[in-house]
């Protein structure tokens, strides 16, 4: 996977602030980015415009901007319900009492709406900044936020040739509805992200999977006791993973069986903290069947690699640690326990929801051997002259004894070992006990049982 400069932090603060206010606002909102550089190809000054038609803007989100010496002072205009406001910010100024400074305002004259434009320059091509913004908003479309667009105009000439219009917008095909919690928007938005290669295509890539069903999905929360000094945190973590086609050796997109870590923070993009980073490598992966190799986190961008991984196998992860109100003043982000245990969750979620995935080695090396302890069962049963211990034991099974194939009923006594096998592990080591009784009819054992689905190969799971 192409991995890109990253976005000056000015402008990740500047972007974030207006994707925040219009995701707080009740109607659609827009967020525009406007680059225009100059015509001087030698010295090459890029103007920078970022408006949103939000809630209107917050001064304490501007406080404490830093920038590099190329970019010139902040300008900022508000327009609340009553008057037009702006500011302007010099950069070269520490102390934030002289920085910030108000320009006079006017009326609005009656006019009904709100929103914020900021405007700034900088000395430097155009080129360099189109592709990293464009990765940032790709990345921000995970979040689903359904009542934002966002565009991107470039320009480096007054001709109609020399400009060149970016829209972004939620997949359409399958998106939560507006009352969808946090992180069931991240689950959707993530499953969007993979299957169109983190955003950069239209529509799903045929090349590598057939369709969304196909993805394991697992989520997973984890909040700070109220009690504790990091307070009013939510820890959200989604893991998809899924099987690709064997026509992905087509695709120019794939990414050669790493895994990519989204990381966001307060419903921003964001490089990943080092705690996050310290929780990845924590992890007990082992007893998932994953052995992790490398944690390569370069400029932002984290992806880890994985021992003995299949190529058409991909997973990917994302992070989304975010307070409850807006602006935050909250500097404490999240514990390297807290991290670990929502990476747990959702692992255990994915295993919960998927029987015999995510096995550990000591697991799988059982499952090895079900299919023989299956077909030798199958093997007693049929083999049986008692046509009334043969009819209970089919019976228990679920089959009638007239209309069935020895197959079918190995084929259900692997499903219930591995079953178990899968139950018995998601337990807490010392919780751990003997498997029930696979063939006890009545009592509350059965319950295991009764109507059990399991999804796709059961016994031998993608990692193997």
């Amino acid at each position: 996977m192409e991995i890109i400069a990253p976005v000056p932090k000015l402008l990740i603060q500047l972007i974030s602030s207006a994707f925040q206010r219009c995701r707080l606002a009740e109607d659609l909102c827009r967020l525009s980015i406007l680059l225009d550089q100059s015509t001087d190809k030698d010295s090459p000054i890029t103007c920078i415009s970022i408006s949103d038609t939000g809630i209107g803007c917050n001064l304490e989100e501007f406080q404490d901007l830093k920038c590099p010496r190329e970019f010139n002072g902040v300008k900022i205009w508000g327009f609340s319900e009553d008057e037009v406001y702006n500011y302007h910010i010099n950069l070269d100024e520490y102390t934030s009492n002289k920085r910030l400074k108000r320009q006079p305002s006017q009326s609005k004259n009656g006019a009904k709406f709100s929103g914020t434009e900021v405007s700034l320059s900088v000395f430097g091509s155009v080129d360099v900044l189109v592709a990293p913004i464009i990765g940032m908003i790709q990345k921000m479309l995970v979040l689903q936020i359904l009542n934002v667009t966002m565009d991107m105009m470039v320009k480096q000439g007054a001709s109609p040739g020399t400009q060149t219009q970016y829209v972004f917008a939620v997949n359409a095909d399958k998106t939560p509805s507006f009352t969808a919690s946090n992180l069931e928007r991240l689950k959707s938005g993530l499953e969007d992200y993979v299957l169109r290669h983190g955003n950069c295509v239209d529509m799903l890539c045929d090349f590598c999977f057939s369709d969304r069903e196909h993805l394991k999905v697992g989520s997973g929360t984890a909040c700070h006791d109220e009690n504790r000094k990091r307070t009013g945190g939510i820890m959200e973590v989604v893991i998809v993973i899924s099987d690709l086609l064997e026509t992905t050796r087509q695709c120019t997109r794939s990414c050669d069986g790493k895994t990519e870590v989204l990381y966001f923070d307060n419903f921003s993009p964001s490089s990943i903290p080092h705690v996050a980073l310290s929780a990845l490598k924590k992890v007990d992966w082992k007893s998932y069947g994953l052995i992790l190799g490398n944690v390569n986190d370069k400029d932002g961008h984290v992806f880890l690699e994985w021992e003995n991984f299949p190529s058409y196998v991909q997973i990917q992860i994302a992070i989304h640690w975010y307070h409850n109100q807006y602006p935050t003043r909250q500097k404490n982000g999240p514990g390297i326990n807290l991290v670990k245990k929502g990476i747990k969750n959702a692992l255990d979620d994915l295993k919960a929801k998927h029987e015999g995935f995510l096995l550990s080695s000591h697991a799988r090396k059982i499952c090895s051997y079900v299919p023989d302890l299956a077909r030798s069962i199958a093997g007693l049963i049929f083999s049986s002259t008692d046509l009334d211990f043969k009819g209970d034991c089919l019976s228990v099974l679920g089959f009638q004894p007239q209309e069935v194939e020895r197959e079918a009923v190995e084929d259900c006594i692997q499903r219930k070992i591995v079953t178990v096998i899968g139950m018995n592990e998601r337990k807490p080591q010392k919780d751990q006990e003997a498997a029930p009784f696979l063939f006890f009819e009545g009592g509350s054992e059965t319950l295991y049982f009764e109507d059990e689905e399991l999804e796709g190969d059961y016994y031998s799971t993608s990692l193997e």
